[in-house]
């Protein structure tokens, strides 16, 4: 079944949608959020929240890819459980790869109003589609998946030091672009 016909059993409200967003999407949602959490019973238990909020939000919003609507839920249902079980606990993974970020992302308070959010979105999205295939990829699979150094350098047959050396040239390059369109950071 594709995207528009399980969009389509959301909007007449079928029990179906969710079955079928299981069989092409649940994989996709599990490996985000246990990339984040790294626990299979609270990835699986986000998953299903996942679900539960795409059926509350669909309608009335109408996402034109479920894939990325899904993805951008199950992770930021992920990041809050995140937050919530680790708010003392030592760094992990997902807390390196965000404290790597705020140095070039402006915070929640810096971030402004409504408008300005969706400015940031913007221009985060055309820096992202500006970059090399290459560091677009990895960038993508450090900062959105939250993978490690070392799996993204076994993915790209890369060294470690290679990948950390192109992150901290894409995040400086972010953080010259972000100040260009005036935000503080």
């Amino acid at each position: 079944m594709d995207d528009k016909q399980i969009i389509d059993l959301y909007m007449e409200r079928s029990e179906s949608a969710i079955s079928e967003t299981e069989k092409k999407y649940g994989r996709y949602c599990r490996y985000i959020s246990h990339k984040i959490l790294n626990n299979e019973s609270d990835a699986e238990e986000i998953v299903n929240d996942t679900y539960y909020k795409v059926w509350d939000t669909i309608p009335p919003n109408h996402p034109d890819s479920l894939k990325s609507y899904l993805g951008m839920i199950a992770r930021q249902l992920s990041l809050n459980r995140y937050d919530q079980s680790h708010a003392k606990k030592r760094l992990s993974q997902t807390a390196m790869v965000i404290e790597e970020l705020y140095e070039c992302v402006p915070d929640e308070e810096n971030a402004g109003t409504i408008t300005e959010k969706i400015i940031l979105k913007d221009v985060l999205n055309n820096f992202i589609g500006s970059l090399p295939e290459l560091t677009q990829r990895v960038f993508v699979r450090r900062y959105w998946y939250a993978a490690s150094i070392a799996e993204i350098a076994e993915e790209y047959s890369m060294k470690e030091s290679s990948v950390t050396v192109l992150l901290l040239r894409a995040r400086k390059k972010l953080k010259k672009t972000l100040c260009k369109e005036g935000f503080e950071i």
